[in-house]
This record gives structure tokens, C-alpha cells and sequence, in this order.
């Protein structure tokens, strides 16, 4: 069986694969001051409580957060006596990597356009919400071109509660209408509903420069919330597309 952990800016999510299958998923909180002890016997428990701990033999690591892959590798060998693959830009791939500075592609955008190469039609357009909200773009060679990165809408909410100072913190949920009858739901309509609008003009945009219509895929926590409102619909909602990304890297790379 396969681990495969992708290190988020806010969530860590692990995944376990058998064969092509995703057994189960955990996501918990990204925290830079735990340490590899910590992280060892968490993830050793998690896969001891669904009596995996002795199955894993191969681990794959996706991460955009570089004081923490250090720390969850040497935890996996510490703990699991595995020595994990890391995503790069150096590795072997399904997709050529053609922007102009291949090392700067986060592993979760490779993994991203990896996935997608492999599972749907291209050209493609990924649109992963995060703590930033990122486009990844493959086009009909299978070549990762690029994409967009703007701030996501956690950060949003977070920037307009910490910069005002009568605007409070709130939670990110779908709001009833456009026009927001309170504070509340009026942050929450300029947040998420003008999220999609930026997002149906972006996708609108990206198809222009590809000249052809693209496969748009969405993955990550917001996906669903953001999905009513669009004019052009997501063909997909996939959660575990990095995670699915990560480990098409891994088999390639065995």
C-alpha cells in the first residue's frame, strides 16, 4: 500500500492507496512548530487505528511548505522506516513542464496536471481552492504552460475582518443572494459570489489564449460552495486530484 501526504499551506491531507484505490483520507491542520516526533506518532497512529500501520511500504511526498517536507520525511523514517519519494519539478512526469522556471511550480500544481493529463481531456484547466485559489493549465500537447494564483477566500475573509474595524471574522458558507441584507452576508457575497465571478471570467480568458474550450476541473475544500454560483460549471469536482496526482508520480517514477 502507498501513503501519500500533500503538505498544504492550512491542511495537510493523507491519503492511502491500494492499487489505484483511495482507502482512506485524513486531513489535519498545517502546524510548523510540531515537530518530526509529533508527526511520526500521529501518522502512525492514524494508520494504526485502521490497522494499516504494518501494510504501508512506499510513501510519496507533495509539498508546498519547505520548513515542514523535511520534517515528515525524516518522521516516515524515524517511524515507518520508509524513505519517501518527493515530488519536484526534477522528476520524471506524464506532462512537459514548459513555463519559464520549471523549479518555481509548487508539487501540488505538478501533481494537479499530472492527474488531470491522465483522467479527462485536454487542453485542461485546473482550479484548486486552497489557501490560494490557483489555476493550472495543460494544454492540448500535454505540456503545463502556467496558470493564475490570487488570493483564496479564507484569505479574503481573513484581510477583511484584520484591516477593518468593524467588519467581523466569519466562517466561509454559501450565501442566500447576491444582495446581502447584513454585514454578515453581504462579506459573504462579495467573497464567494464574487469568487465565481472571477473565476467564470478567468476560465473565459484561459480558453481564449488556448483557443479551444478546456476541461475544467476543480479540486480542493471550497469547490462545492463556489460551484452553484458559476455561469460556465465545473465538468468535475474532485477532491483527491492531488492526492490521485502524487501517486501517478510515484508509479511513474518506480
Amino acid at each position: 500500500m502507498l501513503l501519500v501526504i500533500d503538505i498544504g499551506n492550512t491542511n495537510i491531507t493523507i491519503g492511502v492507496f491500494h492499487n489505484d484505490d483511495i482507502i482512506h483520507v485524513w486531513r489535519l491542520s498545517t502546524n510548523l512548530s510540531r515537530t518530526e516526533d509529533e508527526y511520526g506518532i500521529f501518522i502512525k497512529n492514524l494508520l494504526r487505528e485502521t490497522h494499516l500501520d504494518q501494510e504501508i511500504k512506499f510513501a510519496v511526498i507533495s509539498s508546498v511548505v519547505v520548513q515542514l517536507t523535511e520534517k515528515i520525511e525524516t518522521a516516515l523514517k524515524k517511524y515507518m522506516n520508509i524513505n519517501p519519494f518527493i515530488i519536484s519539478h526534477k522528476i520524471k512526469t506524464n506532462i512537459t513542464l514548459k513555463t519559464e522556471n520549471p523549479s518555481q511550480i509548487g508539487a501540488d500544481r505538478i501533481a494537479n496536471g499530472c492527474a488531470v493529463s491522465k483522467l479527462y481531456s485536454v487542453p485542461a484547466i485546473v482550479v484548486d481552492f486552497g489557501t490560494a485559489t490557483s489555476f493550472d493549465i495543460v494544454n492540448e500537447n500535454n505540456e503545463f504552460i502556467g496558470g493564475i494564483i490570487t488570493a483564496g477566500m479564507k484569505i479574503q475573509a481573513e484581510a477583511l475582518s484584520n484591516k477593518t474595524s468593524k467588519l467581523p471574522k466569519l466562517s466561509i458558507e454559501a450565501p442566500a443572494k447576491v444582495i446581502g441584507g447584513n454585514t454578515i452576508d453581504a462579506m459573504l457575497s462579495g467573497i464567494v459570489i464574487g469568487h465565481a465571478a472571477m473565476i467564470d471570467g478567468l476560465i473565459k480568458k484561459c480558453e481564449e489564449e488556448l483557443g479551444k474550450k478546456a476541461s475544467v476541473i476543480a479540486t480542493g475544500g471550497y469547490s462545492a460552495v463556489i460551484s452553484k454560483y458559476l455561469n460556465r460549471k465545473f465538468d468535475c469536482i474532485n477532491p483527491d486530484l492531488t492526492l490521485i496526482g502524487a501517486k501517478i508520480l510515484f508509479d511513474l517514477n518506480s
